[in-house]
């Protein structure tokens, strides 16, 4: 009895001290918490997910070294992190303010990927970058409910792997024939978001995290100072871009996969042309002023960027360098999509449309989810192109470098090329899962005059 009294005291004055010194902001104390998780089946099996999935991503990762060994450790703490979140979600009340201070951990690892992805030229900067990307799927611990900003947490996990698997396929097709512990690497890094972090959320939070209800307990507040990095996924950027409030912003700037410095912006139906007072409906990317300005002799600057839907019906992408966020989510199949002059970016092209086109652009990959008509190259230099639906007719022309990802429901599309090089379609291996086979497209024909008419074939190069 005596002793029962003193272990309560103890866990009282415990408790009093971490609130009084502004600590944790745990509303029970971490002792209390931890012996709880250890009782809790999601957690256990969160762990056993880590165990398991997470082990086999670092044991690939190992055999490879160097820098792959490198973000993979992040990725490790990035999931240690996520279940420390897991265990705190009971004690949180999710408001806007408490979620930014919340999700600050997981930010600062997501960050840390991010610095070892951007701008490398390392041999394996497909590995950092599939790596960094992937980690944006763990933002569905932040889940508040439906006016939160982010898709519930299944479709959330889906959906942020995709991005990441336009680098992971990069991989699989460079090492195929080459080195087996990168395809390796590769594959356990897709297994460990799709089947297993998906159905793990499928499992036990399909809905979300259960939170601290409001008016209970203690509240998280966020710390008058220091305040966020100002590089934190939580804080608004320095252009003219304002992030919306609350956990819109949260979510938006982790899933891009970049750091919040590059002021991404989403097309909100406000400034959609059809609806601007001005007729322009144009989106400056740069945070420019004015674009009612004379216009000067001679200029060497870069062209303005453009991200606007036109009269409700053509989406225009123009100018975006280094842009690996471009994302066109509300689209119907009525709306064409036009691309120009876009180098070293991914645009994503997340519903169905008529027909999308790229024109001249450089180092820039597409992923989409289908279209009506066709999907047109033109003029292009080094760029990827992935489908993921059907798409009726794809047309190359003009284009040096262009690796075509076809999806299963694709494989009957028609493929027209013309004055074009280096073309390459890859379409999903039959004999092994989540692997390509590359079929390089014919670039030069034989002709030949017989009875009376010629006769064209691509010409065959046989090999030891």
């Amino acid at each position: 009895m005596e002793a029962s009294l003193v272990g309560r005291l103890e866990a009282a004055v415990s408790r009093l001290e971490a609130l009084g010194a502004g600590a944790h902001p745990s509303a029970v104390p971490r002792g209390l918490a931890d012996h709880e998780a250890a009782q809790d089946p999601a957690i256990l099996a969160f762990d056993d997910l880590v165990a398991d999935a997470v082990g086999r991503v670092s044991a690939a990762a190992g055999k490879i070294g160097a820098e792959v060994a490198e973000v993979t450790n992040v990725l490790e703490k990035a999931f240690s992190v996520g279940k420390d979140l897991l265990v705190r979600t009971k004690q949180t009340q999710p408001t806007a303010e408490a979620m930014a201070v919340f999700m600050a951990p997981l930010n600062e690892i997501v960050m840390e990927a991010n610095a070892l992805a951007e701008g490398t030229r390392s041999n394996h900067a497909n590995h950092l970058k599939a790596a960094a990307g992937s980690l944006a799927a763990l933002a569905w611990i932040g889940y508040t409910g439906k006016g939160c900003g982010m898709l519930l947490p299944i479709a959330h996990v889906e959906e942020s792997w995709q991005m990441a698997e336009f680098y992971s396929n990069k991989v699989l097709v460079e090492y195929k024939n080459k080195d087996p512990d990168h395809v390796e690497w590769a594959k356990a890094l897709k297994e460990l978001y799709v089947p297993n972090l998906r159905d793990y959320v499928k499992r036990f939070y399909p809905l979300g995290p259960v939170w601290q209800p409001p008016g209970s307990g203690t509240t998280i507040k966020a710390p008058s100072a220091p305040s966020p990095p100002s590089a934190s996924l939580f804080s608004s950027s320095a252009t003219s871009s304002q992030p919306k409030p609350g956990m819109s912003a949260v979510f938006a700037e982790i899933s891009s996969g970049k750091p919040v410095t590059q002021g991404l912006r989403k097309v909100t139906d406000d400034m959609k042309s059809k609806n601007r007072t001005d007729r322009t409906g144009v989106v400056a990317t740069e945070g420019k002023q004015s674009r009612n300005v004379s216009a000067p002799t001679s200029t060497k600057g870069p062209a303005p960027a453009k991200f606007e839907l036109q009269m409700g019906r053509k989406w225009v992408v123009e100018h975006h360098i280094g842009n690996k966020g471009l994302t066109i989510e509300d689209c119907d199949t009525k709306q064409s999509v036009y691309v120009f002059g876009c180098k070293d970016s991914v645009l994503q092209v997340k519903g169905k449309v008529n027909n999308i086109t790229m024109d001249k652009c450089t180092k820039l990959g597409v992923l989409f989810k289908g279209v009506v008509a066709a999907f047109e190259v033109v003029n292009c230099n080094s760029v990827e192109v992935q489908c993921e639906g059907s798409v009726p007719t794809i047309s190359i022309d003009n284009t040096s470098g262009c690796q075509l990802y076809l999806s299963n429901e694709s494989l009957e599309a028609s493929i027209t090329t013309a004055k074009s090089s280096e073309v390459n379609a890859l379409v999903p291996d039959v004999n092994s899962e989540g692997d390509w086979t590359e079929h390089p497209l014919p670039q030069q024909y034989i002709h030949a005059f017989k009875e009376g008419q010629f006769t064209t074939l691509p010409v065959s190069h046989s090999g030891a």
